[in-house]
């Protein structure tokens, strides 16, 4: 079992991936994301810092999913905060010309080694409840991010997904509080089980040890 969940930043996906790995006695998969130095630095200048700031993204997930690829590694199965696609989706955003056509070369080359979700979430909220949860998450670095860009972003996200080939679950996560309340939590969980084909677990075992398309026009 591979589960992906993906959607704009600060929608929830690390909350609902926690979630839902100790609900379905799977391991956790979290993208680094402040281990990356050129981040604080893109926020100031895009124009800049965007190549260096997703190569070092597109190589970190690359090397954390890479061992998905051998499932007798992860026996129990595993849900990840985000998908490889999200580093494409991000980067068609934020580069062009030449850097990105050697990104997207890169990108092709790496791609076709990384396995397939069995199935993956989309998870969408309002701008506001977005801009909300940023600012509730505290991250420094993401305090000055403009509305315009996460709404430009969720665009790309939009277009990505209206394609997308695999088995998708799109999930409207102002319509529910799962970092909170059991009913929503159990709900959702019930929802993947049936997705994914599993018979619903009795206990609530706690996960042991976290694991640490392109551009269109």
């Amino acid at each position: 079992m591979y589960v992906a969940i993906e959607g704009v930043i600060g929608v929830g996906k690390t909350t609902l991936a926690r979630l839902l790995a100790e609900r379905l006695g799977a391991e956790s998969l979290l993208e680094v994301v402040e281990e990356n130095p050129f981040l604080p630095l893109f926020y100031q200048d895009p124009v800049r810092y965007g190549f260096k700031v997703q190569v070092f993204f597109l190589l970190s997930r690359y090397k954390q999913l890479l061992p998905l690829a051998q499932p007798s590694l992860f026996a129990r199965g595993v849900v990840a905060d985000y998908l490889f696609d999200k580093d494409a989706i991000f980067a068609a955003m934020n580069l062009s010309g030449a850097e990105w056509d050697l990104y997207n070369d890169l990108y092709k080359s790496l791609a076709p080694k990384i396995p397939t979700p069995d199935l993956t979430l989309y998870l969408r909220a309002p701008l506001p409840v977005i801009l909300e949860r940023i600012q509730r998450r505290g991250r420094a670095f993401e305090q000055q991010m403009e509305p315009e860009y996460l709404a430009r972003l969720h665009e790309f996200y939009e277009h990505h997904f209206a394609t997308y080939p695999h088995p998708l679950w799109i999930l409207e996560t102002q319509e529910f509080n799962f970092a909170e309340l059991e009913a929503d939590q159990d709900w959702i969980v019930r929802q993947v089980q049936e997705k994914l084909g599993l018979t619903a677990r009795s206990d609530h075992q706690p996960n042991p040890s976290p694991i640490a398309s392109l551009k269109r026009s």
